[in-house]
């Protein structure tokens, strides 16, 4: 595998730099900025994928020599070579150069599925959903194609994973989708359709001996295992699984008031803790979740959903009162609902 980057001339070495680039540009932006992980992935496989379009057609005009992606997708019969590992995550970030519908359908689910769901989990469980549906795509299309030399490729694994972590969370929550007409769906009629069509796509593939292009085991592979391991992932989270209440940002109004909140909102990563910052000791049961809201809360729900959860599990330290979460134009505030000088931040 390593031996054709070693053959790379000066031109093939900057056009794959520049497609490292562009698909690991958006993710370190979202680290740094603590914006959407969701929205960092559909940038990063959108710009990925121009740079693919550009490598075919130098290739095509014999500008260079080097086809670099044999090397980075999936190929069953060859994934257990030393560095074949690479390649069941690697492949996630390539699309068919040729079809351009492989690619705007996996960033379609992932920006209208993936923005509602993580801000449900938070950035981080969200991550973990994320790269479990990927790489969990790939192990299913190794084992039900173990001796094969047809590749793999494309986030579809990680796409279906998302509703399958979202199914099983949030099945009631209605998010923005384009079946049939442009509305709001309910997650589990949206979840269910594309799991059904991909069953009986399934069944013709290896049922019926049908040929196709699709890697349909690895879809259901993703969405399989987010399904079993989001209940464990979404521990502890922001969200309590199950919360009926329309979804995330679930009219224009609430969106616009959010932006609004988010534009107004401290940074709190950098500023003490609620106690420590009241001169209190941190409750120790309480010392994992104000990390995770450190941490975690960029976006105002994630935040007020961390709040709500730590506001549950605490009282104030001055009086031993309620504590609640009071909704302001500056962000979510945790404050005592007897006295607010008893407990206020941030």
């Amino acid at each position: 595998m390593a031996a054709s980057f070693t053959q790379f001339t000066g031109a093939e070495l900057l056009l794959f730099g520049l497609w490292f680039g562009v698909i690991l540009w958006p993710i370190f932006y979202s680290f740094r900025h603590k914006t959407s992980f969701a929205l960092s992935i559909t940038v990063s496989l959108l710009l990925g994928y121009l740079v693919q379009v550009s490598w075919t057609l130098f290739y095509n005009l014999n500008l260079v020599d080097q086809w670099l992606w044999s090397d980075l997708w999936m190929v069953p019969n060859e994934a257990t070579e030393p560095i074949g590992w690479i390649t069941f995550v690697s492949s996630g970030f390539l699309h068919s150069q040729f079809d351009p519908t492989h690619v705007l359908g996996n960033i379609l689910i992932i920006s209208l599925v993936g923005i509602p769901l993580e801000q449900r989990l938070g950035r981080n469980r969200f991550i973990g959903v994320y790269f479990i549906g990927l790489v969990g795509g790939s192990i299913a299309w190794f084992l039900f194609n173990i001796e094969s030399s047809r590749p793999a490729l494309g986030a579809s694994g990680a796409a279906f994973g998302l509703f399958g972590a979202y199914l099983a969370g949030w099945p009631k929550d209605e998010i923005p989708f384009p079946l049939i007409l442009i509305r709001k769906w309910p997650v589990f009629y949206l979840a269910m359709i594309y799991f059904a069509i991909e069953i009986a796509r399934a069944y013709q593939t290896l049922g019926l001996g049908r040929p196709s292009d699709v890697g349909h085991m690895a879809h259901l592979g993703g969405f399989l295992i987010t399904y079993v391991t989001l209940p464990i992932i979404a521990r502890g989270g922001p969200t309590p699984l199950g919360v009926e209440d329309g979804g995330p940002s679930s009219s224009n109004e609430v969106i616009n008031r959010l932006k609004t909140m988010k534009r107004n909102m401290k940074d709190i990563s950098s500023i003490e803790d609620p106690w420590t910052s009241q001169g209190y000791a941190v409750p120790k049961h309480l010392r994992e979740s104000i990390k995770s809201l450190m941490e975690s809360s960029d976006e105002p729900e994630t935040r007020q959903a961390w709040m709500e959860h730590i506001a549950d599990m605490s009282q104030c330290p001055e009086c031993e009162g309620k504590i609640g979460v009071i909704e302001r134009s500056s962000g979510p505030q945790l404050q005592c609902s007897n006295d607010p000088q008893h407990f206020c931040w941030p």
